[in-house]
């Protein structure tokens, strides 16, 4: 699907049978001819924005901000698809990867329906019940298309910004923005986003982006572009609303059994109700040998799997005592690719089917979390200046873990140990390949794990991490320069 032509496509939206918003996720086909009516109508439109995220953080998101960092790689397997994600492991890929399409017509598909529903909100003829479900959904359109571009943006640095929507003919024209106007909107989008959130926080639902994501997302946003003296006033309205805290056990932040919104300010939702909403993680992410000794489902072949495999780097990266690593990474010991018998990591943040009897899991994926707050706050404050004051923020998170409390530290000392503490806490959450780009390490940290890589695992190309400092950025789709005529980044 390429971005001349998606806005052809109907907009598919969700299932308003059920009260609960995660049960909203099933789609039907309202079109993009309706005419829409009542906040009902509208609210299903605005459903419909999350259900591309939805898709590819279970598909693809992983495979581009997880597998490039030093966190993840894979389990040699000649079965399965080292040429599409294998690749963008050890920094080979090319703009003909099937990944990089999928994810980009994923995000134009949920910016599409965010553009729909923004175009609808002042249509006389829609009766509101209630004007605050007005206020929800211009709150939730835009925070989750200012999500969309940031991924993007952080992926492929300038892309094409549509703001409204626009015919196939007309979307020929959009050529790639600079990356600080893509920046400028995102901004905008949520700062929008939350003052109308701000009126509606008595209908919140859970589940739902509101207005602590809106502005946790901003601070991010901030962060990324270096700007921290607007980023800690921002994160410090999260901390102290009183909104979020952390949860006393790490481990409950991954119970698919009861999900967690205490900490998780915004999230992905997955339901085991059908193939449509489940995701597929532990079935991915299994040691490809182990049958179904890490699924639980012994019926469900796995062949294909042995993806985001912990590093030995990672492993390495956690202290003696951090209760997070067990939560974090599992060992299967068993027979690996080579015949030999050893203990084989996984990733094991995502659980098995609490109750399904095939492959549908219901564990959400976590997009910001309070943890990332304080971490954040406490980055900006040491950036600021103000070390002193960042170290209770970075010891509240260590201390859960089981840790020690952070005590006199410099500046350089605390800003590593910021980015140390962000591996542990965030590892499997699509965060540590933006978290090495923003800071400006990727390069020095990936050619020291490319290193280590190819010397323990033969089966890497030989080219393997060769080109990193030029890869930095993925490449634009090949369709989107043959066809929307679009500049390619460097290095492809």
């Amino acid at each position: 699907m390429k971005l001349k032509f998606i806005f052809f496509l109907p907009l598919l939206l969700l299932n308003a049978c059920s009260e609960r918003f995660l049960e909203l996720y099933p789609e039907n086909s309202l079109s993009e001819g309706n005419f829409y009516k009542s906040d009902v109508e509208i609210t299903l439109l605005v459903n419909g924005c999350y259900v591309p995220m939805r898709d590819y953080e279970k598909n693809w998101h992983w495979v581009l901000a997880e597998l490039p960092s030093d966190n993840s790689s894979f389990q040699n397997n000649i079965r399965t698809g080292e040429a599409v994600r294998g690749v963008i492991d050890q920094f080979i890929q090319t703009s003909s990867n099937q990944a990089y399409a999928n994810f980009w017509n994923l995000s134009y598909n949920g910016i599409t329906r965010c553009n729909k529903v923004i175009a609808e909100l002042d249509n006389p003829a829609i009766q509101w019940a209630d004007d605050r479900l007005k206020e929800r959904a211009a709150g939730e359109v835009l925070f989750l298309r200012a999500l969309y571009y940031f991924n993007l943006v952080r992926q492929f640095g300038g892309v094409p910004l549509v703001l409204a929507p626009i015919t196939s003919k007309e979307a020929v024209d959009y050529k790639r923005v600079q990356e600080q106007d893509i920046y400028d909107h995102i901004i905008s989008d949520l700062q929008t986003s939350a003052t109308h959130f701000a009126k509606t926080e008595a209908i919140h639902e859970e589940g739902r982006a509101g207005r602590y994501a809106a502005l946790g997302l901003l601070g991010k946003v901030f962060l990324t572009l270096g700007r921290n003296q607007e980023a800690e006033t921002v994160l410090k309205q999260v901390i102290d609303s009183g909104k979020h805290r952390l949860r006393e056990n790490y481990a409950d932040l991954f119970n698919p059994a009861s999900k967690d919104y205490t900490e998780t300010i915004f999230a992905v939702q997955y339901s085991e109700a059908s193939a449509e909403l489940a995701q597929t993680f532990i079935f991915t992410f299994a040691p490809h040998t182990s049958g179904g000794a890490v699924t639980n489902r012994p019926n469900i072949a796995i062949t294909a799997a042995g993806w985001n495999q912990p590093t030995q780097d990672l492993i390495n990266a956690f202290e003696k005592d951090d209760k997070r690593k067990a939560v974090a990474i599992g060992f299967w010991t068993g027979t690996d690719w080579d015949g030999l018998t050893r203990p084989v990591p996984y990733c094991a943040k995502y659980k098995p089917p609490v109750s399904a009897p095939d492959s549908r899991c219901g564990d959400n994926l976590p997009v910001l979390r309070y943890s990332d707050v304080l971490l954040m706050y406490a980055e900006v404050l040491n950036e600021l200046g103000r070390t002193g004051e960042a170290a209770p923020y970075i010891s509240a998170v260590r201390e859960r873990a089981g840790v020690t409390a952070v005590t006199g530290s410099d500046q350089a000392a605390l800003r590593q140990l910021i980015q140390d503490e962000r591996q542990r806490e965030f590892c499997f959450e699509n965060q540590r390949w933006y978290d090495l780009k923003r800071t400006g390490k990727a390069v020095s940290v990936m050619t020291a794990h490319g290193q280590r890589e190819k010397a323990a695992k033969p089966f890497l190309y030989p080219e393997a991490y060769n080109q990193i400092a030029v890869k930095l950025l993925a490449p634009i789709p090949a369709n989107e320069v043959l066809i929307n005529k679009l500049e390619q980044n460097p290095g492809y």
